[in-house]
C-alpha cells in the first residue's frame, strides 16, 4: 500500500487488514516472550513476518527486506530495553562487559547498516546459521566440554567479540542474544548470566541500528507514507504492546526453569532460527 493508498482506505479494507492486525499481536507476543526468555531481540521472528506482510501489502521488492529489518531493530529497542531490566533487578545482568563492549557493539551496527545497503547478506546469513547450529549443539548435548577457555578472554578480544556481534546483529536484523549467549558460554559463563547479558547487549544493537537503516532508507522511492527511512511506524506500534507484555513473563520463567531446561529451550530455539535462514537462503 503506497503512500497514495494509505489516506483512502475503506470500511472493507480495514476488515481485510485485521487478520494482519492479528498476526503483528501474536508475533509481538512471541517476540517479548523469547527476549525475556532467552535473552534475543525476536527478530528470527519478527524478519520474515514483517517481510510477507510488506509483501502482502504491496511495497515494491527492493525496499522489502531493508525495511522488514529496519522494523525488527526497532521493535527491539523497548523489547530489549524492558528485558534488560528485568533480568537487571535480578542480579544477573554483566554490566562491567556492557561497558566495555558499548563502543564496539555499536561501531559494529553502523558498520553493518552500510554494508546492508549494497552486499549480498547470503554468506552473513551461513556464518549466522553455523553459529546457531554450533551453539544449539552444545547446548542440547549438554556439552559441558565446549569451552575455548575458562574465563573472559583479554579486553582487546572482547572488543572484536563486541563488533562481531553489532556487525552481524545489524545485517540479519536481530539482537545479538544468540551470537553473544555462545561466546560467554564458551568462556564457561552460566548460561541465565549469559542470557541477562544479551538481553543488555540487544539494548546496544537495536538503537543505533534503528538510526542506521532510518539515515540507509531516508528519501528512498517506494516506501510507504508511515515509513521513517527503512522503519514502519505502523507495524512497530501494532508490534509494541503485546511484545512488552510477553517480556515480563520470559523474563519470570528465565530465573524459574532449571539450568537443563534453558539449555534445551534455547538449544530448540537456534535450530528453528537457522531453518528459517536455510530457508531464506534456499530462496523458500
Amino acid at each position: 500500500m503506497h503512500q497514495d493508498l494509505l489516506f483512502s482506505l475503506t470500511s472493507a479494507d480495514l476488515v481485510g487488514l485485521l487478520p494482519m492486525i492479528g498476526t503483528l499481536i501474536v508475533a509481538g507476543a512471541a517476540i517479548g516472550l523469547l527476549a525475556g526468555l532467552f535473552g534475543i531481540g525476536g527478530g528470527a521472528i519478527s524478519v520474515p513476518v514483517f517481510f510477507e506482510l510488506f509483501g502482502v501489502l504491496g511495497y515494491p521488492d527492493e525496499v522489502r527486506m531493508p525495511m522488514a529489518v529496519g522494523t525488527s531493530l526497532a521493535v527491539i529497542i523497548p523489547t530489549s530495553l524492558n528485558s534488560a531490566r528485568g533480568h537487571f533487578k535480578r542480579g544477573t545482568v554483566d554490566m562491567g562487559l556492557l561497558r566495555l563492549w558499548a563502543v564496539p557493539v555499536i561501531l559494529g551496527v553502523l558498520a553493518g547498516s552500510e554494508i546492508a545497503r549494497h552486499a549480498d547478506k547470503v554468506v552473513f546469513q551461513l556464518v549466522f546459521v553455523a553459529v546457531a547450529l554450533t551453539n544449539a549443539a552444545k547446548l542440547l548435548l549438554g556439552g559441558a566440554g565446549w569451552r575455548l577457555r575458562e574465563g573472559l578472554p583479554g579486553k582487546a578480544v572482547l572488543r572484536v567479540y563486541g563488533a562481531v556481534i553489532g556487525l552481524m546483529s545489524a545485517l540479519m536484523g536481530i539482537g545479538g542474544g544468540a551470537i553473544t549467549n555462545l561466546l560467554l558460554t564458551l568462556h564457561g559463563y552460566d548460561i541465565r548470566r549469559a542470557i541477562s547479558t544479551a538481553a543488555g547487549v540487544g539494548v546496544l544493537i537495536a538503537l543505533p541500528g534503528t538510526l542506521g537503516y532510518i539515515y540507509a532508507g531516508w528519501g528512498k522511492p517506494g516506501l510507504p507514507a508511515d515509513a521513517l527511512g527503512y522503519v514502519s511506524v505502523l507495524t512497530w506500534a501494532l508490534t509494541i504492546p503485546t511484545t512488552l507484555l510477553t517480556t515480563r513473563l520470559g523474563v519470570r520463567l528465565a530465573h524459574t526453569w532449571s539450568k537443563r531446561a534453558l539449555e534445551t529451550g534455547f538449544g530448540i530455539f537456534l535450530v528453528l532460527t537457522a531453518a528459517r535462514f536455510i530457508w531464506d537462503i534456499l530462496g523458500g
